[in-house]
């Protein structure tokens, strides 16, 4: 599959931060949806909803580190705005897959 190039210039535009997830609220009308209040350490703390609803059980989200796009645009949703992204790896066969770094990571820590 054929994908658009970026530059190492474009790249360095992004800012992605570890996060720790302190607080999941399942939103009852979203069939995919989770809220999270994810912890940037000294960047503060962010609201960012994910579809995730059907692949992770809340309790499980709970203190779980991950990688947050931290420079998002905020995002008004229908729900309330969401002000970053997680990454997470899918396909259509196998589900979705949070990415998370190293147990050592803090929040807040740059990935790069």
């Amino acid at each position: 599959m054929k994908v658009d190039e970026i530059t190492i210039d474009d790249f360095f535009k992004v800012d992605l931060r570890v996060a720790l997830i302190t607080e999941v609220k399942e939103i009852e009308d979203a069939d995919k949806l989770v809220e999270l209040k994810l912890d940037l350490g000294e960047i503060g703390q962010k609201t960012v909803f994910a579809g995730i609803k059907k692949f992770y059980d809340p309790e499980n989200l709970l203190n779980k580190m991950v990688i947050c796009v931290n420079n998002l645009k905020p995002r008004e949703m229908r729900f309330g705005i969401s002000e970053g992204m997680i990454l997470a790896a899918s396909n259509d066969e196998s589900g979705v897959y949070l990415i998370s770094p190293d147990s050592e990571a803090q929040p807040g820590m740059r990935v790069s």
